[in-house]
């Protein structure tokens, strides 16, 4: 090794040892007769003193380097006069004898400091650049040892990993497929996998119980801060199980992580129907942390001549508590955001219960004030609380206020950090309908198996099926979800049908795994997790790309390398693809 010890080991029981480190120039200070700097590697950052009376000489070439400079330094190892609590080396310094560069650096395009004066395009155009800052470095350690630790749990759970193939066949349900074209194939292509889910359900056919794998999926959508064109799942399968086998053993994953890795013991972890989730919540990913549940107010203030609620399929509120003094603008800009196109409201009506017990609302002269009162009392509003109410189409009003909750939350500060709140959201809707197509789509996959009970439904009430499906939210953010997965060949070719395939379509696309159904097919199902944003959750950060070593940008781009790029004409005609303009 060219070092004895790293930058972030060094303490009060090392002093008078002499020790060679490497790594970066962080800093450098001139302070008359010394010159202090600060050398950086993944571990830590040591001091290294350089004094004009003992080596001149030294102390004038230590001042000709620049940052990002990578040396190694040899010295004696002594007690600072002047310590710093903030470094764990902060205790001692290194008083400098020698020292070589090993390279030089251009000066960086930005500092490499947690508080940076990069942009977020500047960093990721050089993300090596960037990787170097601390926060980055332990961003990446804590996804580390979330993989190591769910190797660790898995596998004395008695689970296989095993690799799936990343060339497959490309399927029409989900997201776009990225594709790759076959050279030895003219005219034919490949699919990048969305997820290994058939065969993963191939393997359990094959008999091996119990199979998982950290994986990279691939799905060509919109990206969003918890979406990345490339991202990683903990992909997992079980046989000869039930729903409550299922979430029993993840929630014991999720709970080992959040023990091994962030040292918080978790309880029992509350459960949740799909149903209730949207009745509470306005989403099926709820946020815990905060209560604010919703309100229906339909029965009490139709039928009053206030033609906004008269017209609307759902009345519904929320209680802001202890905002009944938010101003004229406050109120204003909370309007102005539930309008804006991503939240879809038309409007918002506000009922202020003052501290001197008066009630002020936007809709006084279509209400009396017992009505007001009445709808103060559903609300089991307090004095001083700001009760908040939108109207409309459900579905639409339920995710815009929502999508208001979670803003008040972050607001009034309700959201604390180092909070955890997960849950199960079970009994999800089998399917869900599509007006522009005007049939039944897969609200999973089409391998997700119906309730038993609501088998029947199939052919009389298909919307009212429910699935034996189930995600696992923690802090408002779907970091997991799964099934029970239909194993009978009829039952599979049935909902095939029900999503409008042909038994033709139906044998091309899947016929493999019919196929294999005929073998002796276990009851079985599973889950994935999403892991770059389990990460990101108990990092209690919001994108994932914070957390990822190489992320695309917002276009799906690498900045650093480049890419999408164009190929060369004489590669396009390898595959026999000719470039429409």
């Amino acid at each position: 090794m060219l070092r004895t010890h790293t930058c972030g080991e060094l303490n009060m029981a090392h002093v008078g040892q002499e020790v060679t480190l490497t790594g970066w120039l962080q800093r450098s200070r001139d302070m008359g007769g010394l010159t202090f700097i600060d050398l950086r590697d993944r571990y830590g950052i040591t001091q290294l003193v350089f004094n004009m009376e003992v080596n001149s000489a030294l102390c004038v070439e230590a001042r000709k380097l620049g940052r990002e400079f990578v040396l190694s330094v040899k010295g004696k190892v002594a007690e600072r006069s002047n310590k710093n609590a903030k470094m764990a080396t902060g205790d001692i310094e290194i008083l400098v004898g020698s020292f070589s560069v090993l390279n030089v650096s251009k000066t960086p395009p930005f500092t490499i400091e947690e508080n940076t004066d990069g942009g977020e395009e500047l960093r990721m155009k050089y993300r090596y650049l960037d990787l170097r800052r601390n926060m980055n470095l332990k961003n990446l350690e804590l996804r580390h040892k979330m993989g190591i630790e769910t190797r660790n749990y898995l596998n004395n759970q008695q689970f296989l990993e095993i690799e799936t193939p990343y060339m497959i066949k490309s399927t029409p349900e989900g997201a776009r497929d990225f594709v790759v074209p076959s050279r030895m194939n003219p005219g034919q292509f490949y699919a990048l996998p969305q997820s290994p889910q058939q065969f993963k359900q191939l393997l359990m056919v094959a008999g091996f119980d119990r199979y998982f794998q950290i994986v990279r999926c691939f799905r060509d959508e919109d990206l969003r801060a918890d979406r990345q064109p490339e991202f990683t799942q903990i992909d997992c399968e079980m046989s000869f199980i039930t729903q409550e086998d299922i979430l029993n053993t993840f929630e014991g994953l999720t709970k080992h992580l959040f023990r091994s890795v962030l040292n918080i013991e978790m309880g029992d972890f509350p459960r949740m129907s799909f149903d209730q989730a949207m009745k509470l919540y306005g989403s099926d990913k709820p946020d815990l942390r905060f209560e604010m549940t919703f309100t229906e107010l339909n029965e009490l203030v139709k039928g009053k001549n206030f033609k906004v609620f008269d017209e609307a399929e759902l009345i519904v509120g929320i209680n802001a508590r202890g905002c009944s003094e938010y101003s004229r603008k406050q109120l204003d800009e909370l309007t102005d955001f539930v309008k804006r196109p991503q939240v879809g409201a038309s409007g918002l009506v506000y009922l202020r219960y003052n501290l001197d017990g008066t009630v002020k609302s936007s809709v006084d002269k279509f209400y009396t004030p017992e009505d007001l009162k009445a709808i103060l009392s559903k609300f089991n509003a307090q004095l001083g609380d700001l009760i908040l109410i939108l109207a409309g189409k459900e579905e639409k009003t339920r995710t815009a206020l929502g999508t208001l909750r979670l803003e008040l939350g972050k607001r009034l500060g309700l959201i604390r950090k180092g909070d955890f709140k997960p849950l199960w959201v079970i009994d999800f809707p089998l399917l869900e309908w599509d007006d522009e197509t005007r049939r039944y789509y897969a609200k999973h996959h089409p391998f997700t198996a119906p309730k038993p009970e609501d088998i029947p439904l199939l052919d009389t009430d298909t919307g009212a099926v429910r699935a034996n499906a189930y995600d696992l939210v923690i802090n408002g953010s779907e970091v997991g979800g799964g099934s029970i997965r239909i194993h009978n060949k009829e039952l599979q070719k049935k909902m095939f049908s029900v999503l409008g395939y042909s038994e033709e379509e139906a044998a091309d696309q899947f016929g493999f795994l019919m196929n294999a159904f005929e073998y002796g097919a276990p009851p079985h199902g599973g889950i994935a997790f999403g892991f770059d944003r389990l990460t990101t959750v108990f990092a209690g950060a919001e994108s994932i790309r914070d957390f990822i070593a190489f992320p695309k940008n917002n276009s799906g781009r690498d900045v650093m390398i480049d890419s999408p790029a164009p190929i060369k004409l004489e590669q396009l005609n390898e595959l026999g693809i000719k470039l429409v303009k």
